[in-house]
């Protein structure tokens, strides 16, 4: 039997520190899985960052693959999810980010270091190239948004998702208030789709 890899991806300005990223780390390693989830400190650029989790997931069998993304990182999700048809579940996940980013076009400070990041109009259109119209596999994904995202319309990512397993939770916020109890929900339906 292989190795899997749960690959936790943090959202913009977040970081492997996040308090989402922490709690899936922790109940993984409570469940046993300790050495199988790994939560990257994602690049800069969207390119460099997906480059960086190709880099991570060639070293895995497809078959053996599981992803979860926060806000960008649940973007991300999405197309890595496509490009190598593993599941994926998608936090409060951005679904067209090309069309907002430009008013993040600046250099902004990361919520758990002093790390500054820079947005270009360059970084638009890569995002712009890693979209996913159309996803091919959606019994494969699980979205769960809240209506309260302040930062993140939820009726566009229900649309954009309407055939996969979409949870849409009242209230909460951009950030997924109570995260926690849905760790054993995500848990469950990705190691469902690796075994």
């Amino acid at each position: 039997m292989y190795e899997p890899l749960f690959l936790y991806l943090h959202g913009f300005l977040s970081s492997p520190l996040s308090r989402k990223a922490q709690q899936t780390i922790s109940y993984w390693e409570q469940k046993g899985f300790k050495k199988s989830i790994k939560a990257p400190r994602l690049c800069q650029g969207p390119a460099d960052s997906i480059d960086q989790l190709k880099a991570i997931l060639r070293t895995y069998r497809r078959e053996n693959i599981a992803l979860i993304g926060s806000s960008l990182g649940g973007y991300y999700a999405a197309y890595l999810s496509e490009h190598y048809n593993v599941p994926a579940v998608l936090i409060n996940p951005v679904v067209r980010p090309f069309e907002q980013w430009e008013n993040y076009i600046g250099t902004h400070k990361n919520y758990y270091s002093d790390d500054m990041y820079t947005v270009t109009e360059r970084h638009i259109e890569e995002l712009r190239s890693i979209y996913v119209k159309d996803i091919s596999h959606p019994d494969k994904i699980m979205v769960l948004v809240q209506t309260g995202d302040q930062v993140l319309d939820y009726r566009i990512t229900e649309q954009k998702y309407l055939k996969a397993r979409c949870i849409i939770r009242e209230g909460g916020s951009h950030s997924y208030e109570n995260y926690v109890s849905e760790l054993p929900m995500i848990f469950d339906f990705l190691l469902s789709r690796i075994y």
